[in-house]
């Protein structure tokens, strides 16, 4: 004899013709909603290429900042492509042992060419050199570009290697991370990819690391490479790890699902007192870092945005869009780039803490790719990147909530229909 319970489930259970039904319309209701996106990214798509016809050629501020020694290190920020490329193939040239290199994208024009020379001619004489990139990244680079002498050891990463893979979401993570490292003692680290659009028409930020410090961004090189190169070339130079508040690593390891650099900014934002400074190419925010940036705008920190107001990107940048009216509503002021894209992943807290690194803030930095950024603890350091961000921002207008409220509503439509895809983005 049935329960009361059960006579009570049995009148709330609904009738196999209902059910078909609602089932039928929550499946029209999401295909719906795919159509739209997908005519939605169509004319953005074909709105973009309009623009970028149209688009006059790329120019920024930028400035040569003097290098800060803070203890046994020494710190240098460059702001412009070409001048952080010299530096980087002097330092190349300088190479005695070892020379580890990492890029998610790495062009096959004069630029990619001039580090691929110069690396295969420190290989020939004698050093080690270890190169890393990633095979998404460089889907459009020539085969032969992407071939490289036996002397020079090559890491063409790809977590997708078997059918099963795909069942593996972890797989298919990118290898963000942008790095170089000379002999364990000079390294750079920041959002420069390897090409000559780079070198001229982007606006973005790498540190150069010379010291000690140095030494944990070359064993962060190698861990990736061993737990993800070829068996049969390991890397087996180690280098001795310390522990320096002045300068802290931070990589996230998507097969370990390892995410650090997400806690940094939240940790950072949380104790932030009195001011926040964010450069970021795509600006997706999860909730939780939403909210974090709300709160310490609504405690009377200072919260500042900076964002590519045309970005690489048109979906990203439209995904973005669709959070500045909480962010203006809650005091955070929102600043758009023109005339170039910042492609700069940067943040400073109170003026005493800086980070610099690959990691933008979107689901695909935070929780997806690989990606690694450091954490520097220096007040001049800290006062230089204030003052990039002042610069940047004399190339920028400010966003105020009363003109971004009256945007037409066919643009408020678009930006919730690309809202969810911030959830792969």
């Amino acid at each position: 004899m049935p329960t009361p319970r059960d006579q009570l489930a049995g009148r709330m259970r609904l009738p196999r013709h209902r059910r078909r039904l609602i089932m039928r319309l929550v499946m029209a209701g999401l295909a719906l909603l795919v159509l739209l996106q997908v005519a939605t990214i169509a004319v953005l798509t074909v709105v973009d290429r309009q623009r970028r016809r149209r688009h006059p050629p790329a120019h920024f501020p930028h400035h040569e900042l003097p290098a800060i020694a803070e203890r046994d290190n020494a710190f240098e920020v460059f702001t412009y492509g070409r001048d952080l490329y010299d530096a980087m193939l002097a330092a190349i040239d300088s190479a005695q042992d070892t020379i580890y290199i990492e890029t998610y994208i790495w062009k096959d024009d004069a630029a990619g060419a001039a580090f691929k020379e110069h690396l295969i001619r420190k290989a020939a004489e004698g050093v080690q050199v270890y190169a890393i990139f990633d095979v998404f990244g460089n889907l459009v680079v020539s085969r032969a570009f992407k071939a490289f002498p036996p002397a020079i050891h090559t890491l063409k990463y790809r977590g997708i290697r078997r059918p099963r893979h795909l069942l593996n979401f972890r797989r298919y993570a990118l290898d963000h991370r942008k790095l170089l490292i000379v002999d364990g003692a000079v390294a750079f680290i920041g959002g420069y990819n390897i090409g000559s659009l780079y070198a001229t028409e982007w606006r973005d930020t790498h540190l150069r690391v010379a010291g000690p410090a140095a030494a944990n961004l070359a064993q962060a090189f190698v861990d990736f490479w061993n737990r993800y190169g070829p068996m049969t070339d390991l890397i087996k130079r180690r280098y001795a790890r310390s522990y320096d508040a002045g300068m802290l690593v931070r990589s996230n390891d998507a097969m370990r699902l390892a995410f650090p650099i997400r806690d940094t900014y939240l940790t950072g934002i949380d104790a932030a007192d009195a001011r926040i400074r964010l450069t970021s190419a795509y600006f997706i925010p999860d909730h939780v870092v939403l909210d974090a940036l709300t709160a310490a705008a609504h405690r009377g920190v200072d919260v500042q945005v900076l964002v590519p107001w045309t970005s690489n990107h048109i979906v990203a940048d439209w995904a973005s869009h669709a959070y500045f009216t909480q962010c203006l509503r809650a005091g955070i002021r929102i600043f758009g780039y023109q005339n170039a894209m910042i492609h700069a992943k940067t943040a400073t807290i109170d003026g005493q803490v800086t980070t610099i690194g690959t990691a933008n803030i979107d689901r695909l930095s935070s929780v997806g790719n690989f990606e690694i950024n450091v954490v520097i603890q220096s007040p001049a350091l800290a006062n230089q990147m204030e003052r990039i961000f002042e610069a940047d921002k004399a190339n920028a207008f400010e966003l105020s909530l009363e003109h971004w409220q009256a945007r037409p509503w066919l643009v408020k439509a678009s930006e919730r229909i690309i809202k969810p895809l911030r959830f792969v983005l």
